[in-house]
């Protein structure tokens, strides 16, 4: 049975799927900053969008919650990922400029 309702279990899909949307246009804005494996994490995390949509609706409010922070965290520690790899680029540049 599939039961999509409109409540925070989509919100929180969306989110994540707008999260790994942006990672995955990440190849196409700044293909330096982009790496392989992204593209397995953001299929991973389509699936998972995937199935908090249209299963989510089972979820009591505590593994609601669970699943709310478990998002922010991923989300967080994914933009200080592209905000390191932006700051080891410019280091590295910086330091080849350096030995020139």
């Amino acid at each position: 049975m599939v039961n999509v309702s409109l409540g925070p279990n989509v919100f929180l899909g969306i989110m994540i799927s707008i999260g790994i949307a942006i990672l995955y246009f990440l190849r196409d804005a700044r293909p330096d900053l982009a790496r392989d494996e992204d593209i397995f994490f953001a299929t991973v995390s389509l699936i998972y969008s995937c199935i908090l949509i249209v299963h989510g609706w089972r979820l009591d409010p505590i593994l609601l919650f669970s699943q709310f922070l478990i998002i922010i965290t991923v989300l967080v520690v994914g933009w200080e990922n592209i905000r390191l790899r932006y700051f080891v680029k410019n280091l590295s540049e910086l330091t080849d400029e350096e030995e020139d």
